[in-house]
This record gives structure tokens, sequence and C-alpha cells, in this order.
């Protein structure tokens, strides 16, 4: 059925800076519209390197808002209200996360986490059999050795493991901590993430601007590789525009004081873009709006969306790197998210290609974003959304984890 095709045109959200020299690991502090944010890692300096896509809230000087008391920010009960899901699988899964660097504090912070939330208590896993637990890996499967320590990544890897926990409490999350930020070592962690058995692997990091060629570390097919399409507005970044990847933007989710969802829009920081290296697959050629993006026979990132504004970000709790409760936002929330709900649904392994199963999805399946944009664009729906399938939010947000 063809679907009507409207276009809904945001304002543009102006970026402003704050002080530089006050940024966390040496990165941009920035403010959107009324919410001031920082990255968490440094911006690459080549195309063999990667950024974690996590922003963190800061006050007008650039100071994060760190609470060592309750935490602020989106907790499992925002989003599994928000976004109709159930809290656990009856299928065993494996979350994989993939990062660079080690987080010492991992496992008492998750604990910290649940305790705080009301979860039950997440052991270590002793074997690759167990399930319901986390195990800390190198990127080779290892337990040792560990990485070095970097606080950015630190908080990523905070927020990563949190955000598929909670939205899958009872699947296995096998954190990679890869060597460095050089996509070679995350590429190995990947690789050893798909031998290990991972149901779904989260990639919450990239290179904006790079369209990059299709790559084999990101091809597994039967699992569900999640990518965030990164945090400065629109354009692709690599590995998210690959064909083989389920690249997620972001929104920002609006909810009720009982936490029901009330509406979404497309994050102004969220990535989105056509790609001139990698084909665009079937079921997005076959999307009725597939002509009005104008991406050709390009890949267009994105292919699903969901909560990455920080102005409606997770709550976070990381000792490492920043002392205690602090709100992250940015297209590292929307990445293990939507692998958590992959991992709840369990059925990655019915296709060769997961991203499939949402375009295959009833609409009735998906919160269809239709306001907001990521930037200017020639073609409205490269950059803004809009009825049906649009680059910014893909086909939808999760509604219940019928389309996946």
């Amino acid at each position: 059925m063809l679907r009507r095709l409207v276009v809904a045109v945001g304002a543009i959200v102006l970026v402003a800076a704050v002080p530089a020299a006050q940024a966390v690991a040496g990165a941009h502090a920035r403010a959107r519209g009324a919410v001031h944010v920082k990255r968490a890692c440094a911006v690459p300096t080549s195309a063999g390197e990667a950024a974690c896509y996590a922003l963190v809230r800061t006050d007008a000087g650039g100071r994060p808002l760190v609470s060592t008391a309750l935490p602020k920010g989106y907790g499992p009960a925002q989003f599994h209200t928000g976004y109709d899901l159930p809290t656990t699988t009856g299928t065993p899964q494996t979350i994989a996360i993939v990062d660079a660097f080690a987080e010492p504090n991992i496992v008492s912070d998750l604990n910290t986490y649940d305790a705080t939330y009301g979860l039950p208590k997440f052991k270590l896993c002793a074997n690759l059999a167990q399930h319901d637990c986390l195990a800390v890996l190198n990127q080779n499967g290892k337990k040792k050795p560990r990485p070095a320590t970097n606080g950015g990544w630190g908080l990523e890897i905070a927020l990563d493991v949190e955000t598929a926990h909670e939205i899958c409490q009872n699947c296995r999350i096998n954190l990679y901590e890869s060597n460095n930020e050089s996509f070679k070592s995350l590429e190995t962690s990947v690789d050893t993430a798909a031998a290990q058995g991972a149901d779904v692997i989260s990639n919450s990091y990239g290179n904006f601007g790079h369209d990059c060629a299709p790559n084999a570390a990101y091809h597994h097919p039967g699992i569900a590789v999640t990518v965030s399409a990164g945090d400065d507005g629109f354009g692709v970044s690599c590995p998210a525009v690959m064909n083989t990847v389920v690249a997620v933007g972001g929104t920002r989710l609006n909810l009720d004081r009982s936490n029901h969802y009330l509406s979404e829009s497309v994050w102004a920081g969220s990535g989105s873009g056509c790609s001139t290296k990698n084909t665009a697959r079937p079921w997005q050629t076959d999307e009725s709006t597939w002509g009005a993006i104008a991406c050709g026979t390009g890949r267009g990132m994105n292919d699903v969306a969901a909560d990455a504004s920080p102005a409606t970000g997770a709550a976070v709790y990381d000792t490492f790197g920043f002392g205690g409760w602090v709100t992250v936002g940015g297209t590292s929330v929307s990445s293990p998210l939507i692998a958590g709900v992959y991992a709840l649904a369990g059925n990655a392994s019915s296709f060769a290609y997961p991203a499939r199963s949402v375009y295959l999805a009833p609409g009735s399946d998906l919160h269809d974003v239709t306001t907001g944009n990521d930037g200017a664009c020639t073609h409205l729906l490269q950059c803004h959304a809009g009825a049906g399938f649009d680059l910014p939010t893909g086909v939808g947000t999760p509604k219940g984890m019928g389309a996946f």
C-alpha cells in the first residue's frame, strides 16, 4: 500500500559553543537549544579511528551535571512504558557491547544501577553458556589482559551496558573492551562477538562524515548489528552507513507523567544521509517514499530510530569518569536501546539482514515520526521527518517489539 507523503519541516537547532577548555577528553563542549552538552570522546583525527557518540549534560559553563544521590534522565520505567516493551525475553539471548578501552568500575556501577531501579543483581558470567549475566572481555574474547582505561569511553561503556540491560533484563551481556579506538581493534571485537555467539551486537561509535565501503567485520548474517548514526546532524557516519547493519537514528521521546508515549520528533543532532559506496537493499527501494528521498541506488542511513536527545537522555551511573549519576544523550543511547529490543524479540536469526524485519512490519508496530529535522538538505526526506520512511528516523521507533 502506498503511503501519503507529508513532510514536516521543523526549525533548525542552532549549536552554540561553551568553553572548549572544559571539554571531556579534549572534545568540544556545546549546547543544543537550552540543553548544554559535551562529547565524552575526542573527535577522530583519521579515517581509521572512531569516536564514541555519548553526549553528557552540562551546565552553561561546560561542567557535567553530576548527582551522587538520585538519577535524573530516563530509566527502565520510561523506556519500557514509553515504547511498550516487556522487560524480559522468553528465548535466551546474548547482547554484545563493543567499545574501546576498559571501564574498571563497570561491575560495581551496574550493581548500583540495578539496586537503584529495583532490578535483580546481575552476576558475572562463569562460562560462555551461562545467561542472565555480564561477561567483561577483551577484543579477543578473553578475560585478561584488559586494555588501558579511558574516562570518555568509560562513560560510553556504562551507558551501553546499563541501557542494554535495562531494556532486556534477563539477556546475557558480553562487553568487549577493544584495545583502542582504531577501527582495526573495534572490528576485531565485532568479529569475536559474532564468533562467541552474540545474537545482537551494539556499536555506539563511528566516524562522522566518512562514507565507508562494506566491511566483512560488520557483515554477520542472522545477527542484528546495530550502529549509532552520529551526533553532528545531517551527514553519514561509518560504520552506520554500511548496508549490512541496522543504522539507528535519534529522536526526542516525549512522555506524559505516567511515562506513556506522547510524541517523538527528530533529534537535531542525529546523523542521516545517502551512501555512494553502499547499495540500497530492496526493502529500502521498495518504500513508497524512496523516490522523494533521492538516494538513487545508494544505501539510505537510517533504518530505525530511538530516543537520543540529551533533553530526554538516559540516566547513567558512572563512578570511573564522572563520579555518580549523569544524564547522557546522543545516538549512543539509541543503538543499545534498539539492540535490547531486537534481543527481546529474539528474531534476528530469522533474517540474513535483520534490518529487513522493520521494513516488513505493519505500520501499527512502529511509531512513525513525522516532525523535526537534523539540518538542511536539498531533498527534504534526507534530513526531515515525514510520513512513512525517511532517513533521520528510518521506518520509525519501537511500538512494542512486533517489528523486530
